[in-house]
């Protein structure tokens, strides 16, 4: 008896589970869902166009269902809980105390580089703004001192 191989492709799209079940409202759901938030604003628009009780409705519909703000603000909320997380992990122990002591050291000496580079970030700054302004000064008094000759030739005598 022998066995044969065949290599099926999974993501041709006679191998993709039929969605098609459901009411007409569920695979109308689906579909704006596939095409994003912009496809169901522009379904929101429509209606209040064409008949504003249909409009309405998708309009609270997106809020119930938290459509509508599922956008950018979760997402960052989202990487916010991850780097949250992340940092969490980062600071609890992994039970080998020479691993424990390097990474409290390695993390020590980089919070001091940086506590470091942002003093010299801000002696930077300073240095530049100090700079900006004594050659704002410097304008100053030869614009002054020019405004006092052009007055003193401009006097009769």
């Amino acid at each position: 008896m022998t066995t044969s191989s065949t290599n099926i492709d999974y993501d041709a799209p006679y191998a993709r589970p039929m969605r098609e079940g459901g009411n007409w409202f569920q695979r109308s759901e689906r579909w704006l869902d596939e095409r994003g938030k912009g496809a169901w604003i522009a379904t929101m628009v429509l209606g209040f166009i064409f008949v504003w009780p249909v409009g309405l409705a998708l309009l609270a519909y997106m809020i119930w269902s938290k459509r509508m703000f599922s956008g950018n603000c979760a997402a960052k909320r989202h990487h916010r809980h991850q780097r949250h997380h992340a940092m969490r992990s980062a600071m609890s122990s992994s039970g080998n105390a020479a691993f424990d002591a390097y990474k409290a050291d390695t993390l020590n000496r980089l919070e001091e580089e940086q506590a470091n580079f942002e003093e010299f970030l801000k002696r930077l700054r300073d240095a530049k703004d100090k700079a900006e302004f004594d050659q704002f000064m410097d304008d100053r008094a030869t614009r002054t001192t020019q405004d006092d000759v052009a007055e003193d030739d401009a006097k009769p005598a």
